[in-house]
């Protein structure tokens, strides 16, 4: 998702996605995952049923950012159901946009990323047929946006596409394709990652007929075609593109393989004379659904780039960091890091494609609205034919508070735990591991009784997983209304009060609280103070 440019360069810091191949999950599913990071996104769960199109129907393209009308296409006899970003046959796509060379955009193009994704999902089964279907819409139709990385999941593989338009040299774009290898996972974050293309594995790499040719056109490149490189070409690194983008995808990697992570340290806080990151790495134990879930809750923790270690996360070593992402000072210019986890998104998603399972109820998008690190995953099947209400379209907006939508109950309880972030974070996770552990162990009850329903009729079990997702959804929200009421009255004016046995503790006479507990700031914080005030706070001598 594209929100802004910093300093003048080509790179834009928005999303993050971890892509997860059938080997290296412990269940053989394959995982995509996707925070869709913007100021300006609202969370919420779109869907498009499936349908039938008459002959000569047009399709009006809306640019997903904006609103902004781009175009009409072709619409196509049948449609699919898509459930957020996964469709009926347990399809999958993410992104994240790089920008690349910013010459490069096409102001007459009517395919935007965004609907670019919606409309695959509409018309495409597997991945590969994704791919031929995107790029033959942006041949067909020019390709609005800026350069993008898009995540495609399928049943049995997991693909990275990397697009950027030819600007307005011609219509269309350029684009490679790259399959990660089965045992592996991938991960991207607003910086293309597709290097070296092996063109003549026909297998594991697809590519547009000109992507070497156009590239030595625009003097992007000059030498042979073996040693071409896609990121090298179409979008440069620089320090910010690492230390804002491929550092996020090096956190991931870092934890699952903690070898690899040392490797690639240097890189990933910005230095450019290192080698690299590659695109992919094997895992060190084959990954969870939940695994998946906490790989995009991060901010750094225990690496150099800590977030709760420096002055900016205040007395209560809050991981966030206000915009914008770089100031000036004295001279010099400074930024913050830039985690996975950030206050700003708008939902996020981890989704799994099970291959063992028929489409009616094999596919799954556990969904969650606000910050990664404090949402809550809910398991939605990507067959399901109804939102729920918390998460429907039109339940409130960015400017329009909706006190039964997600977003705005989520939002109204990590935006209070930024206060007190080191305590009221250990109540929101608290919660969040329940919940998302009992889902996890509901799926294979759910799944099971979705079977049965299928030998008597298919429709019957999607109605069943649609009432599941839907019910499971409201209920999720409930709880966490009744969260932001808890938090308000334990941790109300600073202090906190006293619990036993999971209730607040009374006197003796059971009219008033006892008296809470009120905890002072670090001895390293005070430190901070003092050596601010100096001498302007400190007691007189005398006065003792």
């Amino acid at each position: 998702m594209t929100v802004f440019l910093l300093l003048g360069t080509p790179s834009v810091w928005a999303c993050t996605n971890l892509l997860v191949t059938k080997g290296a999950s412990a269940d053989g599913s394959t995982m995509i995952t996707y925070a869709a990071d913007s100021h300006v996104l609202y969370g919420e769960l779109y869907h498009w049923p499936s349908a039938d199109h008459a002959p000569g129907e047009m399709l009006q393209v809306i640019e997903w950012d904006t609103g902004k009308f781009l175009g009409e296409i072709a619409q196509v006899p049948h449609t699919y159901n898509v459930i957020g970003n996964m469709n009926e046959h347990q399809l999958a796509i993410a992104e994240t946009t790089f920008g690349g060379r910013k010459e490069l955009h096409d102001p007459n193009g009517i395919m935007d990323y965004g609907s670019l994704i919606y409309i695959t999902l509409q018309r495409a089964k597997t991945a590969r047929e994704a791919i031929q279907i995107m790029t033959d819409l942006v041949k067909d139709y020019g390709y609005y946006s800026s350069g993008e990385s898009f995540s495609i999941a399928d049943k049995e593989e997991v693909w990275v596409l990397e697009m950027i338009s030819k600007g307005e040299v011609e219509k269309g774009a350029v684009w490679v394709a790259q399959r990660i290898p089965d045992g592996y996972i991938s991960a991207h974050a607003n910086q293309a990652r597709i290097t070296h293309i092996d063109f003549k594995d026909v297998d594991n790499f697809i590519y547009s007929e000109d992507v070497v040719e156009f590239a030595i056109a625009q003097g992007y490149f000059s030498g042979k075609k073996k040693d071409f490189d896609f990121s090298a070409a179409y979008a440069p690194l620089d320090f910010g593109a690492v230390r804002f983008c491929d550092a996020r995808a090096w956190s991931i990697f870092n934890r699952v393989n903690p070898a690899f992570g040392a490797k690639y340290q240097d890189y990933a806080m910005g230095d450019l004379s290192k080698d690299r990151m590659p695109l992919y790495v094997k895992p060190d134990a084959l990954l969870t659904v939940k695994d998946a879930m906490e790989l995009m809750r991060d901010h750094y923790e225990g690496t150099p780039m800590d977030m709760t270690n420096d002055a900016g996360a205040g007395p209560s070593a809050c991981p966030y960091r206000w915009r914008p992402l770089t100031w000036e000072s004295e001279g010099a210019t400074y930024f913050n890091e830039r985690a996975i986890s950030t206050q700003q998104t708008g939902f996020s998603f981890v989704s799994q494609s099970r291959s063992w399972l028929p489409d009616a109820f094999g596919g799954l998008l556990w969904f969650g609205v606000d910050d990664t690190y404090s949402t809550c995953y809910t398991p939605i099947y990507s067959a399901s034919t109804r939102v729920p209400e918390s998460f429907a379209v039109g339940n409130g907006d960015m400017l329009t508070y909706s006190e039964s939508a997600a977003f705005w109950v989520f939002n109204r309880v990590t935006n209070f735990a930024y206060m007190r972030y080191d305590e009221i974070i250990q109540d929101i996770r608290k919660l969040q591991s329940e919940l998302e552990g009992k889902y996890i162990k509901t799926v294979p009850a759910i799944d099971k009784a979705a079977e049965e329903l299928m030998k008597i009729d298919t429709q019957m079990a999607i109605d069943f997983v649609t009432d599941f997702s839907v019910n499971n959804a409201d209920k999720m929200v409930q709880r966490w209304k009744e969260l932001d009421n808890y938090l308000l009255v334990k941790y109300m004016d600073g202090n906190i009060k006293v619990e036993e046995n999971g209730k607040f503790k009374y006197n003796p006479s059971g009219l008033m609280p006892v008296s809470p507990i009120t905890k002072p700031y670090s001895e390293e914080y005070r430190k901070k103070i003092v050596e601010d005030t100096r001498d302007h706070l400190k007691y007189p001598a005398q006065a003792h």
